[in-house]
């Protein structure tokens, strides 16, 4: 079940489980042979089983706070916060009640449910080897000449030919499809990933986003992670941080449909939401309409950093809103039908620990934009079916080493023998 627990506080998922339901059926191919294969990821990826740090030195107080026991550095005072550590502050002190009462609500009825018990199920399997070369290709790949205007229409294609083969494909200028209703284990740049189902991609970076446009799709649905600057991205250079500045730049009017659904992950620094809400939305045409968190608790239920904690936070902000063409001045009768999105919903998990690996909103999101709507992931880092997805690591999390792969029975077979036993 990936959506544990839905109530009035939002949703309890089991982010692992959201993965796995697009591999039901995955046909792994090699040269041109093919073999049924169970794929489900990793599990122990998502074992956080305590918060971080010292047990010792986090004390619960009255009214579910932390303090902090001795730190070898000197603790500032009050007066010496910035304004952006000022307006943190503030933030969260008007939505921690938010926080706290509807964590516990949503840990408590998934704890009643069976899960959220702590270590007694931990996987003791080694975590895979995390190293991703997407971003250095697509580098290499600046060099090679953008496909001209007259011949986009040829923007797309198919992941496989008929004998299972991907020689043909090009990953950096034109969107990839899989077609197929099942999954593919295919062998791409010598690796070995896994393509849902009715998914599509393009590897590429913001220079080269031209044959996601020329795609010729309008979504219902773009969500976005933005890779926002702050210190420990620059320490770590983990991955290339965009200015807003150049976030402004994404085409998300040639993108979206009227009254399409966009939904951007934020930090916890002021300075990025009120980037989102003054800045970006206004600039591409989208009313600012709720404000979500995504908490992050470990196994056994706690929250994985001290809610109070004045370094980082247990959460991380979503703001939602809704595309208005300027076109439309009065309200079209999509927008007067559309479903209402409540304000300050938690989806509560437990986190992956590979860093940025956010959890799919597909299933919360699908009763605000329907079934059958078109969804697209911008600075994507995996696949989910029926998705397109972009961005300069739009594989990582596709690759093999993150599945665990078993042979499987041919579902053709198995139809064979069900139809001779009735």
């Amino acid at each position: 079940m990936s959506v544990v627990v839905q109530n009035s506080h939002g949703w309890f998922v089991d982010s692992c489980s959201l993965i796995d339901q697009g591999y039901s059926r995955c046909i792994r191919w090699r040269g041109n042979k093919k073999s049924h294969v169970k794929c489900g990821f990793q599990r122990q990826c998502f074992q956080v089983q305590k918060h971080f740090g010292n047990d010792s030195d986090k004390a619960p107080v009255a009214g579910g706070r932390y303090t902090c026991g001795p730190s070898k550095k000197r603790p500032r005072k009050q007066n010496e916060l910035n304004q952006g550590e000022i307006d943190s502050q503030v933030f969260h002190e008007m939505i921690r009640s938010v926080i706290l009462e509807g964590t516990k609500s949503l840990v408590d009825s998934a704890q009643s449910l069976g899960y959220l018990k702590g270590e007694k199920d931990a996987l003791k399997e080694p975590l895979p080897f995390q190293e991703c070369n997407l971003a250095a290709l697509c580098e290499m790949a600046k060099e090679l000449p953008l496909v001209a205007d007259e011949e986009q229409e040829e923007c797309v294609q198919f992941l496989l030919a008929k004998d299972g083969c991907t020689s043909h494909v090009d990953l950096f200028s034109r969107v990839t499809e899989n077609r197929e209703d099942w999954s593919a284990v295919v062998t791409l740049m010598g690796e070995e990933y896994v393509i849902p189902q009715h998914s599509a991609f393009l590897l590429s970076d913001f220079k080269q986003i031209q044959p996601l446009i020329h795609y010729g799709r309008k979504f219902d649905l773009i969500v976005m992670d933005p890779p926002w600057q702050n210190k420990s991205v620059k320490r770590s250079r983990r991955y290339d941080f965009l200015p807003s500045s150049q976030l402004k730049g994404l085409p998300i009017p040639l993108l979206a449909a009227p009254n399409c659904l966009v939904v951007t992950w934020v930090t916890n620094r002021c300075s990025h939401q009120r980037c989102v809400r003054d800045e970006l939305y206004p600039h591409w045409g989208v009313e600012v309409i709720a404000e979500w968190f995504w908490v992050k608790v470990s196994t056994s239920g706690q929250f994985v950093f001290p809610l109070d904690s004045p370094h980082k936070k247990p959460y991380e902000v979503l703001v939602l809103g809704r595309y208005r063409p300027p076109s439309d001045t009065s309200k079209s009768s999509s927008e007067a039908s559309e479903v209402l999105v409540e304000d300050h919903r938690l989806i509560v998990s437990t986190p992956s620990v590979f860093h940025s690996q956010k959890p799919s909103l597909s299933e919360v999101l699908k009763p605000y934009v329907g079934a059958e709507a078109k969804c697209l992931e911008l600075f994507a880092r995996s696949l989910q079916p029926r998705w397109t997805s972009w961005g300069n690591e739009v594989l990582k999390f596709q690759h093999t080493r993150y599945f665990t792969l078993t042979a499987a029975d041919d579902p053709e077979d198995i139809a064979k023998e069900e139809e001779g036993t009735n």
